[in-house]
């Protein structure tokens, strides 16, 4: 699809975002010349995509789109059962709800927001386990999303092991700047969270992407392709949590997958019918299933994935150009801007990456997230800023744009203010969503 665009004048950005509570979650979409929040779900499908859907069978029960569906994840990533849901959050509430008690601690390379929010509200404690470089956004090392071992195994000395029910890795990292994760670390992630007992869960929302960077720079995989690397890779996992709306290409979806039909699986089940539908839709309607079938076969394509990461660090490429600090190497659906190297002179507290993402809203109406202290306050990351492009839908002109926008707020990046929270939600995991701020004078 083509949509016309348009950059409001400045006083209009000016006025859209004071009225938004300097939080670019609550802009209207056409207020936004260049929108880059998220690649969720936003990006556009392919003519075979579109022709499925035509097909779509919206049968409440025992639809032919969701054995299209079920086909489609046996055959891409290997799970044989899947429970469906609407999202990839209706998916992880619908596992980690099944999975997750009271007291209990989940070990992750990087919880993402909703993942976080999800263990937290299951009353588990989230723990990150990032490998040392993770933090790092000058470090070459090629895995940097990968997750430490050592460390899971400190917290399962502290906590006990009774007490950490699922291990999960995130592939790509996206909290770590979309790092990927190598397949020898999920071998030993498998091996770690058998030695204590533990589900393992990858969370294979970018699989593809991910597997793209293995062929690249494993030297073990170097002449497999991508689709038979992300097999082998999720092959390693009991359960996965996906949603369509990354590499299944799709606006809507996703699903829990599962090994065995055994007490887990109908667990899930069950959970997915009280708080997503019956379990032949999920949430989805039968065109949804039946377009986000294509879109995981097109995923692991690799003039589609080649094209898809090369996107990404072509526009790193312009941003480093520039003189924009960014963390490197670049991941597959984002490049991460370092607001605290951009921005110096605010200190944390005064949120530097928001500062950061309010002043590429209002130079050139691009706009990003802030995925540091704002919208993680319990944890010691950078704070980052996120431009992820959506999948198949913007082109050079766009990136030009962006690069533009982000090299003129570094050259006057010592007249930018930082801001203060005026109103924020209870959960703090999910504040950056709908949190309000105001510019410090």
């Amino acid at each position: 699809m083509v949509d016309d665009v348009e950059l409001l004048p400045r006083q209009d950005r000016e006025a859209a975002l004071a009225d938004a509570g300097y939080n670019v979650f609550e802009l209207a979409s056409d207020a936004v010349a260049v929108d880059l929040l998220t690649d969720s779900g936003t990006g556009t499908m392919s003519n075979d995509q579109w022709a499925a859907m035509m097909r779509g069978d919206e049968a409440y029960a025992g639809s032919s789109s969701f054995e299209d569906l079920e086909a489609a994840v046996a055959d891409v990533m290997g799970f044989e059962h899947i429970v469906p849901a609407h999202q990839g959050r209706g998916a992880e509430n619908v596992l980690y709800g099944a999975l997750v008690d009271e007291g209990d601690t989940v070990l992750n390379n990087a919880h993402f927001d909703t993942t976080r929010a999800h263990v937290a509200a299951n009353g588990a404690d989230p723990v990150d386990c990032p490998v040392d470089g993770a933090r790092d956004p000058d470090s070459d090392d090629p895995f940097k999303g990968d997750f430490s071992v050592e460390t899971a195994r400190r917290v399962v000395e502290d906590v006990g092991v009774d007490n950490v029910p699922a291990v999960v890795l995130t592939v790509t990292n996206n909290s770590m700047a979309g790092q990927p994760v190598s397949v020898e670390n999920t071998r030993e992630v498998a091996a770690f969270a058998d030695d204590i007992d533990a589900t393992f869960v990858l969370d294979a929302c970018r699989f593809a992407e991910n597997a793209h960077f293995v062929q690249q720079r494993e030297p073990e995989f170097a002449d497999d392709t991508v689709a038979d690397i992300a097999r082998e890779q999720l092959s390693y996992a009991d359960a996965c949590v996906m949603s369509g709306k990354k590499d299944g290409l799709v606006n809507a979806g996703g699903f829990v997958g599962l090994r065995e039909q055994d007490d887990l699986y109908e667990a899930c089940r069950q959970r997915g019918i009280l708080y997503e539908g019956f379990s032949t839709y999920g949430g989805m309607s039968g065109r949804d299933m039946a377009a986000f079938a294509v879109g995981l076969r097109e995923a692991v394509e690799p003039p589609y994935v080649e094209e898809r990461v090369g996107q990404v660090q072509r526009l790193a490429g312009m941003l480093d150009d520039r003189g924009v600090p960014v963390y490197q190497p670049a991941g597959g659906h984002a490049v991460y801007v370092d607001a605290n190297a951009a921005l110096p002179h605010l200190p944390r507290d005064e949120y530097p990456g928001q500062a950061f993402v309010c002043e590429l809203y209002l130079e050139g109406g691009v706009r990003g997230v802030e995925l540091g202290r704002f919208a993680f306050p319990e944890t010691e990351r950078r704070d980052l800023v996120r431009l992820a492009l959506p999948r198949r839908t913007y082109g050079p002109d766009h990136l030009e744009h962006v690069a533009d926008t982000a090299a003129a707020v570094c050259e006057r990046g010592d007249e930018v203010t930082g801001y203060e929270i005026v109103d924020e939600p209870e959960m703090a995991e999910l504040r950056h969503f709908s949190a309000r701020l105001e510019p410090l004078q």
